[in-house]
């Protein structure tokens, strides 16, 4: 992998990840364009390190109104760990159960499956941006005359469920499908955002867990080389270092937008990658 290559990388993931047009989706399909296998775990662990970098993005630009939400006093802030807490508890069970049922019978009859090896269909990925781009669209609709509400358990837990769905989908957004159930739910359109980023800042560490757990065991069968590991981890990390400056600038653009009611241009904008993605589809890539 070149260092131009994870610049692109980075670039992508930084700008999409943090805006609700799928990042992952975005570079799968830039890391195929450039000959690279999105299945590999070399890859996943890129993709995982570069979504490192636009975590700390979230922590550097939502820190200072996280506590005013999420710090204001010892009872805010343990209500906040709660709604959090119940949102990625019903994350994981959904996610985990979705993986379970995937690798058991749509890629059962794949030897060791695991459903990364769905990361790479360009046709799920249409079919992903296309579900999260109509329901941008429907809740930036929807949400002008929805009756304004306040976070709550049970709100909360619906936004984890809908975040769940999207774990082992490929353009299926995180965020545009949070930030548009919390729009649904008549949130404020700040507070959706600000807790749908809450929610991926708690997200990110196991899944880089797990990553880094997957590559080790891929390269479980060759004599294990600290040079070889570090030939791996230190491209991510530059990687991860890029994604968080166009992390930064992304974020602004997205609270510009969603601030402004431009909230429904991202879901036509997913919906046309989704036909873009179609077609490279159809052509067999």
């Amino acid at each position: 992998m070149h260092l131009f290559q994870i610049l692109i990388l980075a670039i992508i993931q930084g700008v999409a990840e943090l805006l609700p047009v799928s990042s992952s989706a975005h570079v799968i399909i830039a890391e195929k364009l450039m000959g690279l296998d999105p299945t590999s775990p070399e890859m996943t662990l890129l993709l995982v390190m570069l979504h490192t970098g636009t975590m700390f993005a979230v922590i550097f630009y939502f820190w200072r109104s996280w506590k005013k939400s999420f710090f204001a006093s010892q009872k805010v802030f343990m209500v906040s760990i709660k709604l959090i807490a119940a949102a990625t508890l019903l994350t994981g069970i959904i996610g985990l159960v979705l993986k379970s049922l995937i690798e058991r019978f749509i890629l059962g009859n794949v030897a060791h499956a695991e459903i990364e090896l769905l990361f790479g269909n360009l046709f799920l990925i249409s079919a992903s941006l296309a579900t999260v781009g109509v329901l941008i669209i429907f809740a930036s609709w929807k949400s002008r005359s929805a009756r304004k509400t306040s976070m709550n358990l049970k709100r909360s837990c619906l936004i984890g469920i809908v975040q769940g769905l999207c774990l082992p989908f490929r353009g299926f957004s995180r965020s545009g499908a949070t930030i548009s159930t919390g729009l649904l739910l008549g949130i404020d359109k700040i507070r959706a955002e600000e807790f749908s980023f809450a929610l991926a800042v708690v997200l990110t560490p196991p899944v880089i867990a797990r990553e880094a757990l997957r590559l080790l065991k891929a390269q479980h069968s060759a004599p294990f080389h600290v040079a070889n590991m570090g030939a791996l981890f230190y491209p991510s990390l530059i990687g991860m270092a890029l994604s968080f400056i166009s992390g930064i600038l992304a974020l602004k653009w997205l609270s510009s937008w969603l601030e402004r009611g431009r909230w429904h241009l991202f879901g036509i904008y997913c919906l046309c990658a989704a036909i873009i993605v179609f077609l490279l589809h159809s052509n067999g890539w």
